[in-house]
């Protein structure tokens, strides 16, 4: 009997069922296929790749003469020559005036797209029977290389300050109303039949259900599209332009300004990403429920 109470008291008991699991390490969690790291992991890991990536930049151009460098000058300069030559860009080569045009063609032309293209993927999105009538030529105009716009919007439009707006505006529409009809008609069909049982007509469903609840994916959407519509204005502003990003670009490849090319890139760079930084924190308050981590 004694024997078997201090086999009892010895013996570790086993671990509950329903007891607390044990978090997976910082490490594990990292590397686990297809888990998103910790949000400070994240920015840590962006910052040092960017810092590698500067690094390797600086340890390739280093050298005081194009013949001690591994790459030369001319085609790729070092990290201080871009920055010594951004002074330049302001007080010479209207960097501002250039910055504010480029963002004035997108914005305006990016509206135009919204304006139109939103509502009638809204519209495709209730009622597949547009969305069948509209569906081959919107995979028509979203197949058609975007290069090839720029002969055919100076042919209508000239090649003025409405051929860029309008370039964008065909270049974007399209994607836009694709996105917002994915975004309606992704609604679940369980809220459509609620607001029906409720005695919801067909309109007050697309108002009051459809909308609403496809908002959100039509933001995110319009987010990231707003970036390639960024991308797409510097073709058109190869052409016939006095001001805009694209032309300091091509204005600085003609006069062999390779160290002004960087900068403009750089630039160009950080003012997308400030801008996808104020478009999400738009979205955070606009849909906190539907916000995800980015």
């Amino acid at each position: 009997m004694s024997e078997s109470v201090t086999t009892q008291a010895t013996t570790p008991a086993p671990a509950s069922a329903t007891g607390p699991v044990a978090r997976p390490s910082l490490l594990r969690r990292v590397f686990t296929l297809r888990e998103p790291p910790p949000p400070l992991v994240k920015r840590t890991v962006g910052i040092v790749g960017v810092g590698l990536a500067v690094l390797l930049w600086f340890l390739i151009t280093l050298g005081s003469t194009a013949e001690t460098r591994m790459v030369s000058p001319v085609v790729l300069p070092s990290p201080g020559e871009v920055l010594r030559s951004i002074p330049t860009l302001f007080s010479e080569r209207a960097l501002v005036a250039s910055t504010a045009a480029t963002l004035r063609r997108v914005i305006t032309g990016f509206g135009l797209a919204i304006v139109v293209g939103v509502p009638l993927g809204i519209l495709a999105g209730a009622y597949r029977i547009f969305d069948a009538f509209t569906g081959p030529i919107s995979v028509f105009l979203r197949n058609i290389p975007v290069a090839v716009l720029i002969p055919l919007t100076i042919l209508w439009f000239g090649i003025d300050e409405t051929q860029k707006v309008m370039f964008i505006f065909i270049a974007t529409a399209p994607f836009v109303f694709f996105d917002a009809t994915r975004a309606v008609a992704g609604v679940h069909e369980r809220y459509i039949e609620t607001a029906q049982t409720l005695g919801a007509s067909p309109a007050q469903v697309v108002m009051k259900v459809l909308i609403p609840l496809a908002m959100p994916d039509i933001y995110n959407s319009l987010r990231s599209l707003f970036g390639l519509a960024f991308g797409y204005i510097m073709l058109a502003e190869l052409v016939n332009a006095e001001h805009g990003l694209g032309y300091l670009l091509m204005s600085s490849q003609r006069r062999g300004l390779t160290e002004h090319i960087f900068a403009i890139l750089i630039v160009i760079g950080l003012l997308a990403y400030g801008i996808d930084r104020l478009l999400y924190w738009f979205q955070r308050g606009l849909f906190p429920h539907r916000t995800e981590e980015d």
